[in-house]
């Protein structure tokens, strides 16, 4: 059984800021390629990173110079730091393989001006 498991989530104010987890289970972690995106209220979901099995990495522009995706794969954990948190980045953000076959639960980030 797959899981992917978020965590990090949190109220902050702008400038501030977070660093999201991702914790997989029931995959071989470390052949997949991952990603983060995100969906605000009454928006599209956007993808804002993806980091491929041997740890390159791509951004949306959005985020990028900002944000950072990262991978451990002893730990089966991706991770998504967010630095200089403005309130646009308000969202639920889902960790996800870049295939979009499993996908976590999401965690709510919000960001207050």
């Amino acid at each position: 059984q797959v899981q992917l498991v978020e965590s990090g989530g949190g109220l902050v104010q702008a400038g501030e800021s977070l660093r999201l987890s991702c914790a997989a289970s029931g995959i071989i972690f470390s052949i997949y390629a991952m990603g983060w995106s995100r969906q605000a209220p009454g928006k599209q979901r956007e993808l804002v990173a993806i980091i491929t099995s041997l740890g390159s990495t791509n951004y949306a522009d959005s985020v990028k110079g900002r944000f950072t995706i990262s991978r451990d794969n002893s730990k089966n954990t991706v991770y998504l730091q967010m630095n200089a948190l403005k309130p646009e980045d308000t969202a639920v953000y889902y960790c996800h393989t870049k295939s979009g076959n499993y996908w976590g639960q999401g965690t709510q980030v919000t960001v207050s001006s």
